[in-house]
């Protein structure tokens, strides 16, 4: 049988992908080794989502009395029925991409597939075991996995990645985790709001790598005080007996953990599908791509963290889109100037566009606009003590290319800002746009007057 698309991964943009191919007429065959939603839905962004949505419950049952509600006795929690609760948040979101490509007519096989080539009409060939599937197009989707890193002592250490730690049922005494990006500082907010304690240790001199160095530093600050500790310009030299020996300005110390976890980033997977039977080129880590997301070979794309360009699930899903437009022929192309990044700690914060060192770091001139949540009614009634900020960004022409939020709920707003970066808003522009009252959101149209 001959499909007009074969996609070779079910993540966010695997699935998407499919269900867009398919509504629109395509012959599709989606290849999954694992369990549909890829990483991002079974071991990534919703389960982590989830526990710290529970977290984040606990922390406002504890900081109840601020805003005149009283609780009989001390919150506790249960781990193993915020596990529970994971998981069935899991099954119910996978069920439901399951309907969704049965709805489509998708065919799902649940086989790891490789290229193997072309035919004589240059459709591309597919095999797993003994059988051969033929497509017109094929989209890679492979995802990424964790990066182990050559720690001495780390092969005999019985560490968590994020995987581990989504599944563990007991609270470790002390935790350390190597990495302070995105995955580690929400594990280390997590485990925190648990009454653990948390080390963080680090390589860079802040915290969650491209975000807005100011807000990142607040972000520390705030969590600094709730009792996590911060190893930054760290390196970690060994681990053993309970320890992790790290070495700064080159004098050691050690930290003293009864768990480790692992987040020292994730690599796109490219291993076993033998793309150098079609010549396809790699770029960096990834496979490259041009902006319909087609790489070197003309009937072969690829979407998502296999690109290695944003491991991000819903860059994954735009690029999916874009793909399968191409495909039926419809004009459309992948922008990356907006992409929204956020970390889902207590409080939270997102960032979108350009930051204040990209720019500088680049000579570019910019203006910035910045002004404390506080200057936000609903901010304020909501978060009693809370502080945050909201900055944004402009151009020498005057037109909006950053934006970045501390404070709850910065994943929801920094959508606001993302669509006047991509639309080329200037902040003129952007300043005329009526904001309800009372929101969070208003702090956009205020620091644009700051």
């Amino acid at each position: 049988m001959l499909y007009d698309i074969a996609i070779i991964g079910g993540g966010p943009a695997g699935y998407t992908a499919a269900e867009r191919a398919a509504a629109n007429g395509l012959k599709t065959i989606l290849f999954e080794k694992n369990a549909l939603g890829g990483v991002c839905l079974n071991e990534g962004c919703i389960p982590t989502k989830t526990l710290l949505y529970s977290a984040k419950m606990l922390d406002n049952i504890k900081n109840s009395t601020k805003y005149g509600i009283s609780t009989e006795g001390r919150p506790g929690f249960d781990l193993s029925k915020i596990i529970a609760r994971k998981q069935k948040t899991v099954r119910k979101l996978v069920a439901g991409i399951k309907q969704k490509m049965a709805a489509h007519e998708v065919e799902i096989v649940n086989e790891e597939v490789y290229l193997v080539g072309e035919d004589k009409n240059r459709n591309i060939l597919l095999g797993h075991d003994n059988e051969t599937y033929t497509a017109k197009y094929v989209l890679l989707c492979t995802g990424s996995e964790t990066i182990i890193p050559p720690v001495k002592g780390l092969d005999t250490c019985d560490y968590w990645t994020s995987k581990e730690a989504l599944d563990n049922k007991e609270t470790p005494q002390s935790l350390a985790i190597i990495g302070g990006g995105v995955i580690g500082v929400e594990f280390a907010s997590f485990f925190n709001s648990l009454g653990v304690k948390v080390s963080v240790i680090e390589m860079l001199p802040e915290i969650l790598g491209a975000m807005d160095k100011e807000l990142s530093a607040m972000l520390r600050a705030e969590y600094t005080k709730k009792g996590i500790d911060f190893h930054l310009g760290t390196k970690v030299v060994e681990v053993k007996d309970g320890r992790v020996i790290i070495e700064k300005d080159g004098e050691q110390s050690s930290v003293e953990a009864t768990q480790i976890l692992l987040s020292t980033g994730r690599r796109p997977v490219t291993a076993n599908l033998n793309l150098d039977r079609l010549n396809i080129e790699l770029f960096r880590n990834g496979v490259k791509v041009d902006e319909f997301m087609r790489t070197s070979h003309p009937s072969v794309y690829a979407c998502g963290d296999i690109t290695g360009h944003s491991l991000l699930a819903h860059t994954a899903v735009r690029e999916g889109e874009v793909a399968v437009n191409h495909i039926l022929g419809k004009t459309d192309r992948m922008s990356y100037k907006a992409i929204p990044g956020v970390v889902y700690t207590n409080p939270e914060i997102a960032g979108t566009g350009q930051t204040e060192e990209e720019l500088t770091a680049k000579g570019i001139k910019h203006t910035v606009f910045k002004l404390p949540m506080a200057y936000s009614g609903r901010f304020v009634a909501e978060n009693e003590a809370g502080n945050g900020m909201c900055k944004l960004i402009a151009g020498e022409d005057g037109k909006i290319i950053g934006c970045h939020i501390l404070g709850n709920p910065a994943s929801e707003l920094i959508v606001i800002a993302g669509i006047a970066i991509e639309k080329g808003f200037t902040a003129d522009e952007f300043r005329k746009t009526v904001f309800p009252h009372p929101t969070v959101g208003e702090i956009i149209h205020e620091t644009l007057f700051a």
